[in-house]
């Protein structure tokens, strides 16, 4: 994969999304939520993403479909909305992000974000996508050791390899590629992803309403 160096201008925002799928989806949420539920807080969650990514105006939004593009939802955003969606390509998560970047990066800078942070904003969308006008890359990193936002203005293929996704140590681990690449970037505070059960108390109050009664999540919760 060859290195890129975006021209100057707004960053794009690629969301990378789940279907939502029972069993599919959120499913380490299912045993609160059961798998209908864990599915249908997907569906929010994507939505809300895709809210705060427009509100930020910054560049074009698109959407990063898995398994493909094919299922309804994602058919109806396309169809309705005019959201370019697209099918992840890769064997690995760090794959499927190269790709993305690959595709995006000759023409602007990139914001690549998920669905699990839904108190991400469009100020911190737009915090990112300013500090891409000077730094090589900019994070949000996630409390749990990864990261919700990765944004770039270059495009190295070592960024993505030798990482432990899914662990605790992949912020830590980007930032050892980052000093050996010799490349700047920008961090902002670190925020909170909704995985598992213990993380459904930083789900916001309308997304609780949506997906869950409140007695089963004040009992995951240990809310009074």
């Amino acid at each position: 994969m060859p290195r890129f160096l975006a021209t100057a201008g707004a960053a794009g925002v690629a969301v990378f999304a789940k279907a939502p799928v029972a069993g599919l989806a959120k499913t380490r949420l299912a045993p609160v939520l059961g798998v209908r539920g864990a599915a249908r807080l997907q569906r929010h969650l994507t939505l809300r993403v895709l809210a705060t990514a427009r509100a930020a105006h910054l560049g074009p939004v698109s959407l990063w479909c898995a398994p493909d593009t094919s299922h309804r939802f994602f058919r109806a955003l396309r169809s309705r909305g005019g959201l370019p969606c697209h099918r992840q390509r890769g064997a690995t998560l760090g794959e499927r992000m190269a790709a993305a970047f690959h595709r995006h990066l000759s023409f602007r800078p990139l914001l690549l974000i998920g669905t699990d942070c839904p108190t991400l904003t469009a100020d911190h969308l737009r915090a990112a996508g300013t500090a891409l006008q000077t730094m090589d890359a900019a994070f949000y990193p996630a409390l749990d050791g990864g990261y919700v936002l990765i944004g770039l203005r270059r495009l190295h293929p070592a960024l993505f390899q030798d990482i432990p996704w899914g662990t605790g140590r992949v912020m830590q681990q980007t930032r050892w590629h980052l000093e050996r690449l010799g490349w700047s970037w920008w961090e902002g505070e670190a925020l909170h992803d909704v995985d598992t059960v213990g993380d459904l108390e930083y789900l916001p109050q309308d997304l609780r309403r949506c997906v869950i009664a409140r007695a089963d999540l004040e009992a995951a919760t240990g809310a009074r």
